[in-house]
């Protein structure tokens, strides 16, 4: 070999590295970026594939430098299509999604930026939560490189880079570390493409090489010129921009998630415990098919050694080998305003891993693992044991406030999911002298709405005056509610403070002390904060782990959260075979305006029988008055009392009508048609017993209206007579959808109550409509309704 070759050689190898200076900078560049997301992601799979992206865009256009710059941008989008399903692929693969790869694109491009945006840290890499990150660093390494190899402008071609740099900083924002490592390198790549730029083939090393010497120093000179003051420049905006960059290293930067709204619920799962009475009245219907593994030991908070066999394995067993139930929980309610118990849960998009909650400290933690078929529970409510950790199977979003789970497509008949919780087991020998949390940490768990009815406080005070430990008042609260009131099936739904005062207070005849576990609950929950303790209320299903959950299974209870030991559920419900004792026996509330002393006067023992008067008698019509007088006088005056009694009666009557039918809100007003339904069957001499249903009372009244009027139904079929079917189902809507009755609907209620009382009354004898109108038995039973 010759020494021109041995020259040209190693200029040739050095014009090659120089050359690939500029490429590798873009490539680590680009690749940085996905070094900074991947800082919220689960494991490194995003940085792999984002690095992988910024590669792959920069080497298709170093391959093609030689091709028309037309040609260069449809041949990497190609390859950006085939490196882009593959790592969706990959990442469905490892997320366990199942789907074609079409369907699973799809989904992808329709919901990547929301999901991306709202998912929770750290976030699983799916195929939702990948493909914006890939395209983005394929496309920024696409335009970075044809700016700066086409036309050899490095700095411009930094650019793209430097914006998705920027854009994965934002996207993270505080949910990590200032990534101070990340900009140190971003920083010290640029520098290095710009130190050593590549060069053109063309151009010969030299871009002033084969010019005349002094059109060749001109152009040096000017060159030096350009870049001393581009180095002017650049120092004088790191003098200008140092200090205030350098002020918001400590700054906490924005979460652009607060911008985007969180997956949304509807009414059903933002309060799911008014379906507990309808779940009541079908308890055979099956929600869900559940089968519970447990690994063999619990684990402590500290992360010590299993506390199972012997040799400290972890196999797993049967949960209905371990002798006792397990509670699935469906939703946690913590904030209630007087009328309505909610979540208020902010829910975020999560993978299978969810965010490690951190246990209580005098607790132990038990992991149980549960594979759940849903049947006919319908809804967004994910029921899990309570606290979940992995879910597998379903694409979920979490609230780690509550530990509530929900899937945002809703819930399908056949959806199967497994479920790994921490169960928190608190030791119970450390509740007797356990304290509870105060301040704004807890406020929203102790939060009382304004609006408590009086007897309630007095109540609360009473338990919390005999117990000073916070569980004494607990314990206190559960004892008083299992002891006095009794668990029916078909109380109707609601928990607002005049339901609970009725359910603590009302007469047993008339369906007072008496309810679900719903007004069970709810009761504990309000009096446990009138008594300082912070209260929440849990709706759930009981479950032996193995086998259907019935609707039957389901019920609420509430929790009460103690210092050093989390929340504690209690179980205020009454035992099958215990006899409720009258709340009179234990508190007998005081009434708003007391009556007047009763203290009987003194009397004065007579110590001799008195003598009789003898009246002189006198001639008629002197010093006195005659007979006949008197007595028409007397007849008279019994008349005018009469009269006036009986028109004292019949103004109360209508008053009552009128306020029944036209005041309050619309389902009072529809109550109240309800009852003047009611009082004409008494009065017509068909009363209906107070355990009746609404729709066993309405068949009731076509009957009676069938005798006393035959070919009057009371179906509707008779053109003149109301449907009664259609108030008794107004008043169910009232019973077990609270709020949700419209004034058309009081408007109808009234109507139909007006016909139907009067075309009863219509078929009465004529002496019998004259007393039907001005019989007290109305306002007798009036003064006695909790309404």
């Amino acid at each position: 070999m010759d020494g021109s070759a041995q020259r040209g050689w190693p200029g040739r190898v050095w014009r090659a590295l120089r050359a690939a200076v500029v490429p590798l900078a873009l490539i680590g560049l680009t690749a940085l970026a996905g070094v900074v997301l991947g800082r919220v992601y689960a494991g490194d799979l995003l940085t792999r594939l984002v690095i992988g992206a910024a590669a792959g865009s920069v080497l298709v256009s170093v391959a093609a430098r030689r091709l028309p710059s037309w040609l260069v941008a449809p041949v990497s989008v190609a390859a950006m299509a085939g490196w882009t399903l593959w790592s969706l692929r990959l990442a469905a693969a490892r997320a366990e999604l199942s789907g074609s790869l079409l369907e699973v694109t799809a989904d992808a491009a329709r919901n990547g930026i929301p999901r991306l945006l709202t998912a929770m840290i750290p976030v699983e890499p799916t195929p939702d939560t990948v493909l914006m990150p890939v395209v983005a660093a394929w496309l920024a390494g696409l335009a970075g490189a044809e700016v700066a190899l086409r036309t050899g402008r490095v700095l411009l071609g930094y650019l793209p880079a430097a914006g998705l740099f920027a854009a994965a900083l934002y996207v993270v924002g505080p949910n990590a570390e200032p990534a101070i490592g990340a900009t140190l390198a971003f920083v010290a790549i640029a520098a290095v493409g710009l130190a050593a730029p590549a060069v053109s083939p063309s151009a010969g090393g030299d871009p002033a090489a084969g010019l005349a010497p002094r059109v060749r120093a001109a152009v040096r000179v000017r060159l030096a010129a350009t870049a001393a003051l581009g180095v002017a420049l650049v120092v004088g905006l790191v003098a200008l921009l140092g200090p205030v960059v350098a002020g918001q290293v400590d700054g906490r930067p924005v979460d652009p998630r607060r911008y985007v709204e969180p997956p949304q619920v509807q009414t059903l799962d933002e309060n799911p415990l008014i379906r507990i009475s309808g779940w009541a009245l079908h308890p055979e219907q099956k929600l869900l098919d559940v089968s519970t593994v447990r690994p063999g030991g619990a684990t402590p908070p500290d992360g010590g050694a299993p506390s199972g066999g012997p040799d400290g394995g972890t196999d797993d067993e049967p949960a209905d080998d371990a002798g006792d139930s397990v509670r699935i929980r469906l939703a946690v309610l913590s904030d209630y305003d007087g009328v309505t118990w909610r979540v208020g849960a902010t829910y975020r998009n999560a993978g299978r891993i969810l965010p490690a909650a951190t246990p209580a400290r005098d607790s132990t933690v038990e992991t149980v693992r549960q594979q759940i078929t849903v049947a006919d529970l319908s809804g967004r409510l994910l029921p899990a044991v309570a606290t979940p950790s992995e879910v597998s199977g379903a694409r979920v979003a979490y609230d780690p406030a509550t530990g509530t789970l929900i899937r945002p497509e809703g819930l399908t008949p056949g959806l199967r999911y497994t479920v790994t919780s921490a169960r928190e087991r608190p030791d119970s020998n450390l509740l007797a002298t356990a304290n509870v949390p105060a301040g704004a940490e807890v406020a929203r768990v102790l939060r009382v709405a304004d609006g408590v009815p009086d007897p309630m406080r007095r109540l609360a005070a009473q338990l919390a005056e005999e117990n000073g430990a916070p569980y004494a008042r607990a314990a206190a609260i559960e004892q008083f509610l299992a002891e006095h009131y009794r668990v029916v099936a078909d109380a109707p739904s609601g928990h607002a403070y005049p339901n609970l005062g009725f359910f603590l207070f009302g007469p047993r005849n008339g369906g007072g002390q008496r309810g679900t576990s719903e007004q069970f609950a709810a009761a504990f929950a309000v009096l446990g904060r009138l008594s300082g303790l912070p209260t929440r209320v849990v709706v759930g299903f009981g479950s032996t782990g193995q086998g259907p959950v019935r609707a039957g299974d389901a019920y609420a209870w509430p929790e009460v959260l103690f210092d050093g030991l989390g929340w504690v559920s209690f179980d205020p419900l009454p035992r099958p075979d215990n006899e409720p004792r009258p709340v009179e026996e234990d508190f007998r509330p005081t009434p708003e305006d007391p009556p007047p002393s009763e203290a009987p006067e003194p009397t004065v023992e007579p110590t001799a029988s008195p003598e009789p008067v003898a009246v002189a008698d006198g001639p008629a019509g002197q010093g006195g008055v005659s007979t006949p007088v008197l007595v028409a006088g007397g007849g008279g005056g019994l008349l005018l009392v009469v009269g006036a009694l009986l028109l004292t009666l019949l103004a109360m009557r209508r008053s009552l009508t009128r306020a029944r039918l036209g005041r309050g809100d619309p389902g009072e007003r529809i109550a109240g048609a309800w009852r003047e339904v009611t009082d004409a069957l008494r009065l017509a001499g068909r009363p209906v017993g107070a355990d009746l249903a609404a729709t066993e009372v309405a068949r009731h009244a076509r009957r009676a209206l069938a005798d006393a009027r035959p070919g009057a139904t009371g179906d509707g079929t008779t053109g003149d007579v109301p449907a009664v079917d259609e108030l008794a189902a107004l008043l169910n809507q009232v019973g077990f959808a609270p709020g949700a009755a419209t004034a058309d609907q009081a408007s109808r209620a009234a109507e139909l109550a007006t016909v139907y009382t009067a075309t009863l009354r219509s078929a009465r004898p004529w002496w019998r409509r004259l007393l039907w109108s001005i019989h007290p038995s109305p306002l007798h039973r009036a003064r006695r309704s909790p309404r």
